[in-house]
């Protein structure tokens, strides 16, 4: 147990988990083994299931980029606590993260900012983590952000 109280942090900073999305293909929200489980991707869903699609830096801004990347780590906050049983069990362990670029665009680390940002809020040192942040192609349906991550579920 941790002194930092995820779920209070949530109320406190006026944030709700989502409801874990229906797998789209022929895979499963998280794996777990042993300690380790595996999250995977989540994409910034409204709370109809659609998905903000563009290209950031030149259909879609930084910011507004970053508060997808922000949603899709309240997902994966939603499959951790699935994975844990509670999120007072988890610590995230490594990040990735996935911008639909534009070919010019440089701050993907700063778009993902908004997930990293995101754990340390809600989960204290627990949520610090190591992390990778690419610029893609192409992402699902045209998303502008996916993230992937691995976390510690500490029984």
């Amino acid at each position: 147990m941790t002194t930092h109280d995820p779920e209070a942090k949530l109320k406190e900073l006026g944030l709700e988990l989502p409801s874990l999305p229906k797998p789209g293909g022929n895979y499963v929200p998280f794996k777990r083994d042993g300690a380790i489980a595996y999250l995977s991707g989540q994409g910034p869903a409204d709370q109809h299931g659609k998905y903000p699609s563009g290209k950031v830096g030149a259909d879609v801004d930084l910011e507004t980029a970053k508060a997808h990347a922000r949603i899709c780590g309240l997902g994966l906050l939603a499959a951790a606590k699935a994975a844990a049983g509670s999120l007072d069990k988890v610590e995230i362990l490594k990040v990735l993260g996935m911008v639909n670029a534009g070919p010019d665009f440089k701050d993907q680390p700063k778009v993902i900012n908004g997930c990293s940002d995101l754990f340390v809020e809600v989960l204290g040192e627990r949520g610090r983590h190591a992390r990778s942040a690419v610029g893609m192609g192409s992402l699902p349906n045209g998303m502008t952000v996916e993230i992937e991550a691995v976390i510690k579920i500490h029984d």
